[in-house]
Order: structure tokens, then C-alpha cells, then sequence
């Protein structure tokens, strides 16, 4: 059975990357497109800190006051 750890642990490099492929993606369709696709690849990262911290900040909460 899939736990609430091992599910954050696996979106950690999921959500990482997506800024990268997402990039990529937009890249790959044009030329002049890559310009305004160099902002996503921080976005990834940003997404993976905020899901750490968040988790970080969050979890212990929820496992004291009886959450899953």
C-alpha cells in the first residue's frame, strides 16, 4: 500500500523535472519560443522546495490533531 511518505518522496523529482520538461516541450516547438520558455526551469524546482516545506511544516500537524 502506497504511504503519504512514499508518495511525497516520489513527487519530490517528479515535480523537479516537470519545470524542465515543460520547458523542453515549449522548446522544441519553435525557435523563438525557447526565450519564453527559459523562465519554467525554476518553476520545477520552486514546486519541489514549496512541497518540502510544506510537508515539513504540515505533516507533523496533522499526525498530532489525529489526520492521515
Amino acid at each position: 500500500m502506497l504511504e503519504r511518505p512514499d508518495a511525497v518522496l516520489t513527487l519530490i523529482p517528479l515535480l523537479a523535472v516537470s519545470g524542465l520538461a515543460a520547458r523542453t516541450l515549449i522548446a522544441a516547438t519553435g525557435v523563438a519560443t525557447g526565450l519564453l520558455a527559459a523562465p519554467l526551469a525554476p518553476v520545477g524546482y520552486a514546486a519541489a522546495l514549496c512541497l518540502v516545506f510544506g510537508e515539513l511544516l504540515a505533516w507533523p500537524a496533522a499526525e498530532r490533531f489525529g489526520g492521515s
